[in-house]
């Protein structure tokens, strides 16, 4: 009756190594490939089609052909990252961390891990009634959702691969900047009464889970790898479409009109990119390469992140989909305030890079 004592310790330490290893080599090969997707472009565009080097559609073509590759690697570094680093975080974890937080410091809070849970717009409404069940007031819990998309995972990182640090450090400080005032002002509005009956008459049972289950390693890499599936696959076009968008605006649009209508001398640039944004809908994946596009045509930099914070952060699948929940005079409130909030990044990013 030995058997039973057994132990399978040893062989499961060993297959534990196996996939974070595995993951060490596709990192490496990721790094290598990044540097060398310049020359592979241009070889591409110059010496296998024989395009004219500095020609409107070969400048085209190679921008193209450098930009797909970077973005979906890009793309897909990060979302691994990401989702790696969410594994650690739940909507109960953050919920709990929020609770009984009052004005100022719950807004801080819930900007900051409104930045760290990034959870999609389809997650607005189960999140928004959770909170609301938790007893988190209503100006802490829109500090989080203003967060959430205003301070996009894949803007912040794509901003960091094209323009550096500086510009994707301005944008996550303007960004929590606008969550944690906007969730103070809304606070201070008494929205209570703009909250669909229902959400106050659900019941939240005492259903917080006093077991912990922490996944592990493989497990936490295995979610890392089917996120970057999942995700990657679903945006793909997009990134094609904004790509070639962006492509065309490369080649063919004259740096003198681009600067004469998004400039930071035009006055009505600003806002009127925060109108054209609010309609529209893209993810950032497929924004970015248009925002790229647009700066090095002469765009203000100030702009074009208007416009791309405007399309992230006020789409109209989210204020649909909050519109559940919320009554229309909560949702003008909103956007008026993340609209405004956007246009003042907007002048400021002008202001202070020239």
């Amino acid at each position: 009756m030995t058997t039973q004592n057994t132990t399978t310790a040893p062989p499961s330490t060993k297959r534990n190594w196996q996939l974070p290893l595995f993951t060490l080599g596709l990192i490496l090969i990721w790094v290598l490939v990044w540097g060398q997707l310049e020359a592979i472009a241009n070889w591409l565009t110059y010496d296998l089609i024989g395009l004219e080097e500095g020609s409107h559609l070969g400048e085209s073509i190679a921008f193209f052909f450098y930009d797909v590759p970077k973005i979906l690697l890009l793309l897909a570094g990060m979302i691994f990252l990401i989702t790696f680093i969410r594994s650690f975080f739940s909507p109960e974890q953050t919920r709990a961390v929020l609770g009984g937080k009052r004005q100022g410091v719950g807004n801080v809070l819930a900007a900051g891990l409104g930045v760290l849970t990034p959870f999609c717009s389809c997650s607005a409404v189960p999140l928004f009634i959770g909170f609301v069940e938790s007893g988190i007031p209503l100006g802490v819990t829109f500090s989080f959702l203003i967060a959430t998309p205003v301070v996009n995972e894949i803007a912040l990182a794509m901003l960091f691969g094209l323009f550096g640090w500086q510009v994707a450090g301005l944008y996550l400080v303007t960004g929590l900047t606008i969550a944690i005032i906007g969730g103070m002002i809304i606070g201070r509005m008494r929205p209570e009464r703009w909250v669909e009956d229902f959400v106050w008459q659900i019941q939240m049972g005492d259903n917080v889970s006093s077991v912990t289950y922490k996944p592990s390693l493989d497990d936490r890499i295995r979610d890392a790898f089917h996120s970057v599936k999942e995700i990657v696959g679903k945006v793909w076009p997009y990134v094609v479409i904004g790509i070639g968008i962006g492509a065309a605006i490369h080649g063919y649009v004259p740096e003198d009109f681009m600067a004469s209508i998004m400039g930071r001398d035009v006055w009505w640039s600003v806002p009127a990119a925060v109108l054209l944004g609010i309609p529209l809908y893209s993810n950032a994946a497929g924004i970015i390469p248009v925002v790229y596009a647009l700066m090095e045509k002469g765009a203000a930099l100030g702009t074009v992140l208007a416009f791309m914070m405007a399309v992230v952060a006020l789409s109209l699948p989210e204020m649909l989909i909050l519109k559940r929940v919320i009554k229309t005079p909560l949702i003008i409130t909103f956007i008026a305030i993340v609209g405004l909030a956007i246009i003042f990044t907007g002048f400021l990013f002008n202001l202070v890079i020239q």
